[in-house]
């Protein structure tokens, strides 16, 4: 009987349980509800067990469905890492290497790494997306992309291998002739509320809901980086920025440090990210290995060191 056990069930059985619904498992499987109802009675014949309680208006796991979740979960998984060691085998070096970047990580890093890989790779095909917020990973989940960096709230993310960097520094700035530019001692939370900030936005879902960072009460909102930094550049509001973005900038007498109460640096968490069915070949594997190191050596900042705030010009 259990011959008849296949991977589709499974994975069927998993969306069912973390979407609590065959209608919500249906759109994450882009199948009709029918199809998933079907799947999950054929595996119940096929195991000779009830899974769901059906009494209520979700489908609730029985306590034998609970167990088998886990098993398939389990089973799902090594299946997934058995293909993806396959395809590494029969695919020693990926056709073509697609890398999706979150601008707030340091562009020379990337370039200096891609450089050497073009030595050792001289006909490999490489694309690379910068892609702001959730979108470097929308495109890995899409497939447009094999390998993503970007920033992560969350040490482990559902079905990606997660190889974390060190983390970029964030200061906050405004232009100098921006009224907080002159502002004396520590500026206190409530004296930020009051002005513009300047955020970013995302095109994806992926974080949608979280607003981490947002002090002010007066918000613009922005889809890129570097629209953000022209429009803080001209005066329009403060915001955190990268350190390695705007130390030239600031440098320059163009942009102006800011001294908060609460802080003056933040840590924004940088990861390498690719599906784990889907791991990149030896050619992707090697700008990892060759990436990492020169993020650990990188100076203070683009890094999530702490770095005191320059002084201020009397």
């Amino acid at each position: 009987m259990l011959d008849r056990l296949t991977l589709d069930q499974l994975r069927t059985l998993i969306a069912v349980a973390e979407t609590g619904s065959f209608s919500a498992a249906g759109r994450k499987l882009t199948r009709v509800q029918s199809a998933i109802s079907q799947t999950i009675q054929a595996l119940e014949r096929t195991l000779g067990i009830a899974l769901f309680e059906r009494d209520g208006k979700t489908p609730a796991l029985t306590d034998a469905g609970k167990v088998i979740l886990e098993d398939a979960r389990r089973l799902v998984s090594g299946a997934e890492a058995l293909r993806a060691r396959a395809e590494q085998i029969a695919d020693d070096v990926e056709p073509e290497l697609t890398l999706a970047v979150d601008p707030m990580f340091p562009g020379e890093l990337v370039r200096e790494s891609l450089k050497a890989l073009a030595g050792m790779f001289p006909n490999l095909p490489v694309t690379v997306f910068t892609e702001g917020l959730g979108g470097a990973e929308q495109r890995l989940r899409d497939g447009a992309a094999r390998l993503g960096i970007f920033t992560s709230q969350t040490p482990t993310i559902a079905g990606f291998t997660i190889e974390i960097l060190p983390p970029i520094t964030l200061v906050p700035v405004v232009a100098r002739d921006h009224p907080l530019a002159g502002t004396k001692g520590p500026i206190p939370r409530e004296v930020l509320e009051e002005q513009v900030q300047l955020v970013l936005t995302d095109r994806t879902q992926i974080t949608a809901g979280f607003s981490g960072g947002v002090i002010s009460h007066r918000v613009w909102r922005f889809a890129d980086l570097a629209t953000r930094l022209d429009y803080l550049l001209a005066g329009f509001g403060w915001c955190n920025m990268p350190l390695h973005l705007v130390e030239g900038h600031i440098e320059a007498g163009r942009l102006t440090r800011l001294h908060l109460k609460d802080y003056d640096t933040l840590s924004l968490p940088i990861s390498v990210a690719y599906l784990t069915r889907h791991p990149p070949g030896r050619a992707g594997r090697w700008l990892v290995d060759d990436m990492k190191p020169k993020a650990a050596a990188c100076p203070d900042q683009y890094r999530g060191d702490a770095v005191p705030p320059k002084k201020r010009r009397s």
